[in-house]
């Protein structure tokens, strides 16, 4: 079908698009060009080319001015072979994507290089005849000359028209074959012998016969120099070939009809490829499954309107794998996959439909199951295929796989939600012991997703000023004298209410936010104990606060906190940092190194948590530290009623403590009993629900102000 175009209208390219396409058309064909043409004249050219090359396929409608741009690269002297198919190629390959253009615009740009080829052989015609015309007014000692320039320029012409890739015909008026390149040949399957005396209609399906006829009427009346038309064309006669075939008319100078050129495109290739491509869009190359783009694909359609009833989704996410390729290498784990994969489709092939979701996942859509049991049957099936091991030499790997079961109703269901509840329902599996399956349970989604929630809204929380530090205060057992306080994190949230950051550390951790909220504490905290320090001088508590382990792997510190105790006016003798005793299990020599530069600039280091783990004296000597610090079973031991055994582990304790020779703090004290008790074996600080909840900075400087 011819389709009807518009006029081009100049401008459809921004001028730096068309000079950065013309500058590369330049450098490709540079080397070929054999006239006296400089650089910057070349890319001036080969820009208008551009415009009308662009116009022509982005507006159907006449090419004469492609046809136009043939001719002239000719008449500009770029008459080389390699020229002209380098052109030919690099537009093929560049202009649609250069401009941002539809693909769908290919059959167009296929027929326009078709027109420019046309005018490029009908320049190199004219210019042959016009070689002709003036070597017969040369005196009769160029005649020779002029022949033997008329015959290369010939030459040039056939190298181009063997060359091309494309597949060009030529043919009479009548329709009579007079020429063909290689490239048709190849698309038709037949040799230049067979096709000898045949006319291009006798190529063409009978049932296009009358397409072909009206694109050669509307060529000879003049409405368009370029028709286009997708053609069935006989090369095997149990196979046609559909092409896309570009038909230009060649008129001789007095605007005669002449010839036809004929560029044609094999689109049984194109949409071969175009189905490769979709199907390596839609499958993992590795085990054949669907990939993830297609199972969400088939989750869409379950949930649609007339979707299935109800649904199981299963999702096998294998454990540890990462040890397979870090033992073997990739290849191996490739492998392992694959027989993952296969022991999948043994189970699922029939049942549900199977694809890979993720690196080392694979999922399962079970459309109306049976009955959960039955899913629940299948999975552990699976995973007792799972365990065999694949043997790569002596070594028989096995993998395990952590199994979610999601089981609910179909329609209407959001498929966002349904796989937050699987990758959910596989931790849960990973969480409990891993190689086994869980399945989905909404009560404990809602219990669990609300701090998954908060852990990951920190980062906004800081950003909105949500988060605050309180202070509680640490006492003198003796005298009850204010002699330190200790920063605790608040977080008002405008739906949860008060919020204890500790609870959610470990989820925090995860999101990697926890060094950027410790330096926010840290740097809050500084600032409110040095504005107490300019007030009350001598008489302002220390400022004790916890020190992360994730804060402990900050290379800079040591820089960071000195930078924050310069800024707040805080002394560093004013801030003592507390240290879970399990970090002692953790820190490297570079962090000891760290903390006990700290303790060289004046910082206090007090040991948190003391009695709560297992580590060696050797241990705690590697850090210079200024205090430690019980909670928990050794404050259990001091109060009223205390059990035997208790008592003496707090009495045993504390005393080994007291050898050490620095002060011992006790958190979590409850009762005057307990105080008097702790006093008595050496504590020197007591602080805990006896004493009140933790206060603002206010609070703090209210109480310094009445002492």
């Amino acid at each position: 079908m011819v389709e009807q175009a518009g006029a081009a209208q100049p401008g459809d390219e921004s001028g730096h698009d068309r000079g950065e396409f013309a500058r590369r058309w330049a450098a490709t064909i540079g080397s070929t060009v054999v006239a006296d043409l400089p650089r910057p004249r070349l890319e001036a050219l080969l820009a208008g080319f551009t415009t009308d090359l662009h116009t022509a396929v982005r507006h159907d409608g006449p090419t004469g001015a492609v046809h136009r741009a043939g001719r002239a690269m000719v008449e500009h002297g770029l008459v080389s072979t390699i020229a002209l198919e380098r052109s030919l190629a690099f537009v093929g390959d560049h202009l649609l994507d250069h401009f941002g253009l539809p693909c769908e615009r290919t059959k167009r740009l296929m027929g326009v290089l078709g027109s420019f080829a046309a005018g490029f052989a009908d320049g190199l015609r004219v210019r042959t005849l016009d070689q002709q015309e003036q070597s017969q007014t040369r005196a009769l000692r160029l005649t020779r000359s002029a022949e033997v320039r008329l015959r290369a320029s010939e030459a040039k012409f056939r190298a181009v028209f063997r060359t091309s890739p494309a597949a060009i015909a030529v043919t009479g008026l009548r329709g009579e074959l007079l020429d063909c390149n290689d490239a048709l040949l190849a698309m038709l399957g037949r040799t230049a012998e067979e096709l000898a005396g045949t006319t291009g209609r006798e190529l063409v399906h009978p049932d296009d016969q009358v397409v072909l006829n009206r694109l050669a009427e509307e060529l000879r009346a003049g409405h368009e120099d370029h028709v286009r038309a997708e053609l069935r064309l006989l090369g095997d006669p149990a196979d046609p070939v559909t092409a896309l075939v570009s038909i230009a008319l060649v008129r001789d100078d007095e605007g005669a009809p002449a010839y036809y050129v004929a560029v044609l495109e094999d689109l049984n290739e194109v949409r071969a490829l175009q189905a490769r491509l979709l199907h390596q869009s839609l499958h993992d190359v590795q085990t054949g499954l669907a990939n993830r783009g297609q199972f969400l694909g088939w989750l869409e359609n379950a949930v649609g309107a007339r979707g299935s009833t109800s649904l199981a989704l299963v999702v096998f996410d294998l454990d540890g794998f990462r040890v397979v390729n870090d033992a073997y290498g990739h290849e191996v784990g490739n492998r392992v996959l694959s027989s993952v994969a296969n022991h999948l489709r043994s189970v699922f092939d029939g049942v549900g439909q199977l694809a890979r979701i993720g690196p080392d996942e694979f999922g399962v859509l079970i459309r109306d199951p049976e009955d959960v049991a039955t899913v629940v049957t299948l999975a552990e099936d699976a995973l007792g295929l799972l365990a065999e091991p694949v043997w790569v030499g002596d070594d028989g790997i096995g993998v395990t796989a952590s199994v979610g079961v999601v089981a609910r109703a179909a329609r209407g269901a959001d498929v966002t939600e349904l796989m937050r509840c699987v990758d959910m329902t596989v931790r849960w599996a990973k969480e409990d012991g891993k190689a086994q399956w869980a399945l989905y349970d909404p009560e404990r989604d809602r219990r669990e997703r609300t701090p998954l929630r908060l852990a990951a809204s920190v980062a906004g929380a800081l950003e909105q000023g949500d988060f605050l530090v309180d202070y509680e205060p640490v006492r003198s057992p003796v005298d009850g004298s204010l002699l330190a306080v200790e920063a605790r994190l608040r977080w008002e949230h405008p739906v949860e209410g008060r919020v204890d950051p500790l609870e959610l550390g470990p989820l925090v951790a995860g999101t990697g936010m926890a060094a950027r909220l410790g330096a926010w504490a840290l740097e809050q905290a500084c600032h409110d104990a040095g504005r107490w320090h300019a007030e009350f001088g001598a008489a302002a508590p220390v400022l004790t606060m916890d020190l992360t382990a994730r804060q402990c792997q900050e290379p800079e510190l040591v820089a960071e906190v000195r930078r924050v105790l310069r800024e707040s006016g805080l002394p560093a003798s004013g801030l003592r940092l507390e240290l879970d005793e399990t970090l002692l299990g953790r820190l490297g020599e570079e962090q000891l190194e760290e903390l006990s530069i700290l303790a060289e600039h004046g910082v206090g280091l007090t040991l948190d948590r003391v009695g709560n783990a297992n580590h060696g004296v050797d241990r705690l000597r590697k850090l210079p530290l200024g205090g430690l610090k019980f909670e928990g079973a050794p404050i259990r031991g001091a109060t009223a009623g205390a059990t035997p055994m208790d008592e003496t582990a707090t009495v045993a304790l504390l005393s080994w403590a007291r050898t050490l020779g620095i002060p011992l703090h006790a958190a979590g004290v409850r009762t005057e009993a307990e105080v008097a008790r702790l006093a008595e074996l050496g504590v020197t600080g007591v602080q805990g629900p006896l004493f009140g909840e933790p206060l603002p900075a206010d609070g703090v400087a209210a109480i310094l102000g009445k002492s």
